[in-house]
């Protein structure tokens, strides 16, 4: 799943790496994401899994983008024009798109077409050790043995699913934060650390006992001590959430971010760490100097953010180095 420019790492960089493992194909949301990795020279099968409405099919021809549909106006739409392939979404209890499980048996006629390539559906909790997600697999099964063919291709694990057990693979699985460094869920398996979100110090200031330090004085030094501040803030995705709570590793050592988040800049308690203007501190991953490190769990945990959340939030001002 490559959707959300990658979860916000960069789509076209994350499909070309990815093209060395020759996966089946790739997932975007819209089909302004699949008509960028045309664009970049990615051939292999992209599956738009946002509904996409008749308005946009000529785009979906044009740029040979797989359409996920989920009704069946939509579904007579596309098939009476193009003998391109589709994939059928089954709502299976997430509640948001696609055509229920339930109604599957009243629109067999419409979906007794070569067209249909593939049928999936989404766990809603994948990630926690109930019993919804073996439900939602019954469900997704029975409704798919009601079909008068059975399309080539069944998916429905998502990252949690994907390392909960190879009975959720099917013939696909759709892993996605997984991809990105992100934790499936509590107990599952986790993933190689894969991004580093850094800044640069960009100011440094001494501080007596009682001064403040950013917008509303929400922190105030107990002691003399010395702030470097960082050239990134909220309108880079550093939430502002993490404004006392979160932490940086400067000069290989976890310092407590201090003061409010501010839109530009974000304001770190160094103490008495030999640090300069325009040193790296990191805000997620492993910093150069020593074993310290911030996992995206931990970030996004301190930002009371979902890990995904995180990452999709990081703005295009951020430059995207890959290695």
């Amino acid at each position: 799943m490559v959707k959300a420019n990658a979860y916000g790492i960069g789509a076209v960089a994350v499909s070309r790496a990815l093209e060395s493992i020759e996966p089946w194909g790739y997932g975007v949301a819209t089909v302004e994401e699949g008509a960028e990795l045309r664009a970049s020279g990615i051939s292999r099968s992209v599956v738009v899994f946002m509904p996409v409405q008749p308005s946009q099919f000529a785009d979906c021809e044009r740029f040979h983008l797989t359409p996920a549909l989920g009704d069946v106006a939509a579904i007579r739409a596309w098939t009476a024009r193009s003998p391109q392939p589709f994939h059928l979404e089954i709502d299976t209890g997430m509640g948001r798109s696609g055509l229920r499980w339930d109604e599957i048996a009243s629109a067999r006629s419409v979906l007794d077409t070569a067209a249909l390539e593939g049928c999936y559906t989404q766990f809603y909790s994948a990630d926690r050790a109930d019993s919804t997600i073996d439900v939602q697999l019954e469900r997704f099964m029975q409704s798919v043995g009601g079909l008068a063919r059975r399309p080539q291709l069944l998916h429905v694990a998502n990252s949690a699913a994907a390392v909960r057990g190879r009975r959720y693979a099917l013939d696909l699985i759709r892993p996605g934060v997984f991809l990105y460094g992100g934790s499936p869920g509590p107990g599952l398996e986790m993933p190689r650390a894969v991004i580093r979100l850094e800044a640069r110090v960009v100011a440094l200031r001494d501080l007596s006992a009682g001064e403040s330090v950013s917008y509303g004085a929400l922190w105030t030094a107990r002691a003399p001590t010395r702030v470097a501040t960082l050239g990134i803030g909220y309108a880079d995705g550093v939430r502002r959430s993490l404004s006392g709570r979160g932490v940086a590793l400067v000069a290989g050592r976890r310092c407590p971010l201090v003061g409010a988040v501010t839109m530009d800049m974000t304001m770190v308690d160094i103490g008495d760490l030999p640090v300069a203007v325009g040193d790296t501190a990191t805000l997620i991953g492993r910093a150069d100097a020593g074993d310290a490190a911030i996992t995206l769990d931990e970030y996004a945990s301190a930002a009371d953010v979902l890990q995904r959340e995180a990452l999709t939030s990081f703005g295009s001002r951020l430059p995207r180095v890959y290695d």
